[in-house]
């Protein structure tokens, strides 16, 4: 790996609902995701998303883009190779949570990484409560954000993925934090 870039935007809570937020749009896709109802960060949720949104005027976007080296970029893995860099690489994503942690305070909330990795297994799935409510955060995705876009559109960047056995040329993960709390 050739290193970590971090990428850090603040905009206005309703300028990016505005041009990002589609709650049923996004909703709607998490349904076809293997962690649907799977996973205590994702939908379906017992409140309404957007009162989440509307309780912050500020939202610091934080993205964390994951380098690779020619010589990774260059080889071609096996399936099983594949999965397990992207799964070791989706065990850094609770390292770098721990920068989102840093910045929140009572007037705040942090937005995970994606998907939230916390447990090996989520308790959702068992129908348990959360075993780290006090680390669990929603993400951008699951309070219906287009990650995408809003990453192109402010850090100029496209969201990439492993493809035929290679390693896109990076990995970006996206959290943020929501703050001055309404």
């Amino acid at each position: 790996m050739k290193g970590i870039e971090k990428l850090v935007a603040d905009v206005s809570v309703d300028e990016f609902v505005d041009a990002y937020v589609d709650v049923e749009k996004f909703h709607g896709l998490c349904k076809d995701c293997e962690n649907y109802g799977k996973n205590w960060n994702c939908p379906p949720f017992d409140f309404d998303v957007m009162d989440v949104w509307n309780s912050y005027e500020k939202l610091k976007i934080i993205a964390f883009k994951i380098n690779f080296d020619d010589e990774e970029l260059a080889s071609d893995y096996s399936d099983r190779e594949l999965d397990f860099i992207l799964k070791r690489l989706e065990r850094m994503k609770v390292k770098l949570m721990n920068e989102i942690y840093d910045l929140e305070d009572e007037n705040s909330c942090g937005l995970f990484l994606g998907k939230c990795s916390l447990c090996m297994k989520c308790t959702r799935e068992f129908g348990m409560p959360c075993k780290m409510p006090f680390k669990m955060r929603y993400s951008i995705e699951s309070l219906g954000g287009n990650v995408d876009k809003s990453i192109e559109d402010i850090f100029g960047f496209k969201i990439l993925y492993a493809q035929k056995n290679r390693l896109p040329e990076y990995v970006i993960y996206v959290g943020g934090v929501l703050y001055d709390k309404k």
